[in-house]
């Protein structure tokens, strides 16, 4: 799945920012998602390992996941094509 498709789903996006925050084990991060089950978070977690967003060790038991900033550059990249035309628009106001 490629990193935009990846970044469709909302619940992936908060994983990411969660992520951007600190490491998660597995199971803090299925806490953090009261409402969704564990398999569906697995799912979500590996769906985030192969875009290559995450990374995953082991620690004993537990599975830590870190954030993968570099694999967000793709995304940067894209946006900084229209990042340029929209800061070069003058700001539109509105009158009463």
């Amino acid at each position: 799945m490629d990193v935009f498709a990846t970044l469709a789903d909302p619940t992936r996006r908060r994983m990411l920012d969660m992520l951007a925050m600190r490491e998660f084990t597995a199971g803090e991060l299925v806490e953090a998602f009261p409402g969704v089950s564990q398999p569906t978070i697995s799912q979500h977690l590996k769906v985030l390992r192969e875009a290559k967003l995450v990374t995953v060790r082991a620690d004993a038991q537990r599975r830590i996941y870190t954030l993968r900033p570099e694999a967000l550059r793709e995304v940067d990249n894209f946006i900084a094509r229209y990042r340029k035309f929209w800061e070069s628009r003058p700001t539109r106001t509105r009158t009463p």
